[in-house]
């Protein structure tokens, strides 16, 4: 695992494509932001001999982050497939951004991957994201590995890092988060640190030194075996612990020496079902990856103690009308079942999805049924077609390598697929099955935006289907109330994405506006009012009078009109007219523009003439009788009430309760939740939670969500009101 004797495929190992499923590992890799995942991937690829010693792809290119946006930004802002080839394994490595704005193509990544690498910064520690992580990985039964990277930072120490990893990994078992190898340190430099130089295996006892720039292995001098004799005996312990041999700890502790091959074998098995989870070394910066420290170990790891993807099994299939499905696990021969894990746009080759294979077995040119159910909240229409889809590839950096076919378990580009979305299912045409959709994240940032110019305006629309079928985890609206185009995002960072590609890709300049909430209006006291519409200019007429009283009502209560008339003064009719005309008015506002809820109208006189009255006079009429009743009263503003709950670690609580209240929000109650958390339930006023999505998370150092759901309108303060009604006016 490691420490066995490996052989580079070169090039044309690396183009035969995965024969079975048992020859392919998909892994994803998963890390805050900085903590070295795509440095690594690139490290990972050069031991390889997937790129050249400056990084490259043979044919141009890098492997990771080659989008324009991740330059700019100097961060991962999508996931990105790298595949290798190792020992005769294709290894698919997935790296994720670790940003909490991209966390939708994190959750892509680990939908596609049959174990998590977690990256860990020996400078930086593990951080509250990577934990949720972590529990969320634990939760499914995950296979899991750690790397602690940085390593030649001056405040880098790795036996620390380790005890850190167990404890916020291991839960009630800390030994089952153990090292495998321990980090060799050269002389200290003039800054008086010690770089590391290569490292000590801790079950072979074997050392691997990279001082040369090249991974040579050594017999340790026998001073240096006392130094590893209590981490080596815990390592055994923490395996045996894990084995399924129950007669290996009775033996161990009996004084009888284990075979190390017997106890890489346990290891391995332990790992892959997910009972152990050891902890690595590496060294991905510039001038630790150039010389892979660390990799050669991490894809020993990989190929021989992660799983295949038939030991991760498939999620839940059914038919179109959700009827159950049981497929064999991983089988090639079996009916086809795939997922879209990433959409994407290319100027020349058009969209291309990069699909994982959970069943079946995919060929160019093939006609495939695509289904996509359950995010019509999103924007993305419910849809069942047969598509013929195009040419399939490998992705590597900018490149697309051509394959004939691709087999359960094993990931590709499909080209071509004109309907097909994120998180869409492809199966056979004349066997059309769905799968059951991994849990999306919800945006919870409003960004409302407008076409620049007319030329925007009309590719406006196209530019936008296209950005939210790339992207599950953003959200269009269409609001009919305040008339504006909103996408909803996860974060800052994730909406200056979306605009860039909508610039960049789709040619579309939008500009930001003010999110506006959709207030509404209602009557403060009982009013009357006189609607008078007479003209005569010659020729017919138009004469309508219509006297009504307005009151409010309680919430909820919406538009009533009551009639009241007697004695014919409004013919019978033209009531409906009165009605439809109020209704109109109400619908526009009566002050500020807001639509009119919560009163009753109350027809109770008026006059009618036999030649000049008709429907669009007593229309009139109506709309002109609630203007001048909402001019002789109060007329109060509502605003949306969102009720909020926020899943929050216990030490911030406080502080989360606190800001809550200072947002005019009620908080109703707590709730003790698992893995020391809290959840907070309030009900906030949504013209204070705009940004909410933002403040939490650097209130709660990005550990902390939160949902919301509309409950109700209800009166605004009078001071929040008038600075309202100025803001519209200034605008």
């Amino acid at each position: 695992m490691g420490d066995k004797a490996h052989t580079h495929p070169g090039a044309a190992g690396r183009a035969r494509a995965a024969d079975r499923p048992t020859s392919v590992r998909n892994v994803v890799l998963v890390g805050p932001s900085g903590s070295g995942k795509t440095t690594l991937v690139e490290a990972l690829a050069l031991t390889a001999g997937a790129v050249n010693r400056a990084g490259r792809v043979e044919d141009g290119g890098t492997v990771s982050d080659y989008d324009a946006i991740e330059h700019r930004q100097q961060r991962s802002v999508q996931l990105s497939l790298v595949p290798v080839e190792w020992d005769g394994i294709k290894i698919n490595l997935l790296d994720t951004p670790g940003y909490a704005d991209f966390v939708g193509e994190l959750r892509a990544g680990l939908r596609a991957a049959d174990a998590a690498l977690f990256v860990v910064s020996a400078s930086d520690g593990v951080d509250g994201s990577t934990r949720m992580v972590w529990d969320e990985c634990a939760a499914v039964g995950m296979p899991r590995a750690i790397v602690v990277t940085h390593l030649e930072a001056a405040r880098a120490d790795f036996t620390e890092m380790t005890r850190v990893c167990a404890e916020a990994f291991g839960g009630d078992d800390p030994d089952a988060v153990l090292p495998l190898y321990l980090p060799l340190h050269g002389p200290e430099g003039p800054d008086g640190h010690a770089p590391v130089t290569g490292l000590i295996g801790l079950l072979t006892q074997k050392l691997f030194d990279y001082s040369s720039g090249k991974r040579e292995e050594h017999e340790p001098d026998p001073d240096r075996l006392p130094l590893i004799e209590e981490a080596r005996a815990r390592l055994i312990e923490g395996i045996i612990a894990e084995s399924e041999d129950e007669t290996l700890m009775d033996r161990y502790l009996g004084g009888e020496p284990c075979d190390v091959e017997t106890l890489i074998e346990d290891l391995e098995k332990a790992v892959a079902r997910g009972a152990f989870f050891p902890v690595l070394a590496a060294a991905p910066a510039a001038e630790g990856a150039r010389r892979g420290l660390g990799t050669v170990e991490l894809l020993g790891l990989i190929t021989g103690g992660f799983p295949t993807p038939p030991e991760h099994g498939t999620p839940r299939v059914t038919s179109i009308d959700g009827t159950p499905r049981e497929l064999d696990p991983c089988d090639p021969d079996a009916p086809l079942v795939a997922e879209v894990v990433k959409t994407s746009s290319d100027p020349y080759v058009g969209r291309i999805s990069l699909v994982r294979l959970f069943s079946g077995t995919l060929r160019a040119d093939q006609t495939v049924h695509v289904s996509g159910h359950g995010l019509a909240d999103r924007g993305h229409e419910d849809h069942d077609v047969d598509e013929r889809i195009g040419a399939l590839s490998t992705p590597f950096g900018k490149q697309q390598r051509p394959v004939s076919h691709v087999i359960a378990g094993d990931l590709a580009c499909v080209a071509k697929l004109g309907r097909a979305e994120t998180g869409d299912t492809l199966s056979a045409k004349d066997d059309p099955l769905l799968m059951e959709p991994w849990e999306m994240p919800d945006p919870l940032l409003p960004l409302a935006i407008r076409a620049h110019s007319k030329p925007d305006e009309d590719k406006l629309s196209q530019g936008l289907a296209r950005l939210v079928a790339e992207d599950p985890t953003m959200r269009l609206e269409h609001n009919q109330d305040t008339h504006q185009v909103v996408l909803w995002c996860l974060g800052e960072a994730h909406a200056d994405v979306a605009l860039e590609r909508l610039r960049s890709r789709y040619g579309v300049q939008v500009d930001v506006v003010a999110h506006r909430v959709p207030l509404r209006e209602t009557f403060g006291a009982r009013a009357s009012g006189r609607g008078r519409h007479v003209k005569q200019s010659g020729g017919h007429g138009q004469f309508a009078i219509c006297e009504i009283d307005v009151e409010p009502l309680p919430g909820g209560s919406g538009i009533e009109f009551v009639d009241r008339v007697v004695g014919g003064a409004v013919p019978r009719q033209f009531i409906p007219s009165v009605e439809k005309g109020v209704r109109a008015q109400a619908a526009k506002g009566v002050a500020a523009g807001h639509p009119l809820i919560d009163v009753r109208v109350t027809l109770r006189d008026g006059k009618a003439h036999s030649v000049d009255s008709s429907d669009a006079a007593f229309q009139t009429a109506g709309a002109l009788a609630l203007r001048e009743a909402a001019a002789d009263t109060r007329i109060n503003l509502l605003e949306p009430v969102a009720a909020v709950s926020v899943l929050v670690g216990d030490d911030y609580v406080g502080p989360v309760m606190s800001d809550l209240s200072g947002r005019r929000g009620r908080v109703l109650g707590t709730e003790q939740s698992a893995g020391g958390r809290t959840l907070v339930r309030a009900e906030v006023p949504e013209i204070e939670i705009g940004r909410y999505s933002v403040d939490l998370r650097a209130l709660s150092h990005g550990t902390a969500r939160f949902s919301r759901r509309y409950v109700r309108h209800e009166p605004m303060p009078a001071q929040v009101a008038e600075r309202v009604r100025e803001e519209a006016v200034g605008s």
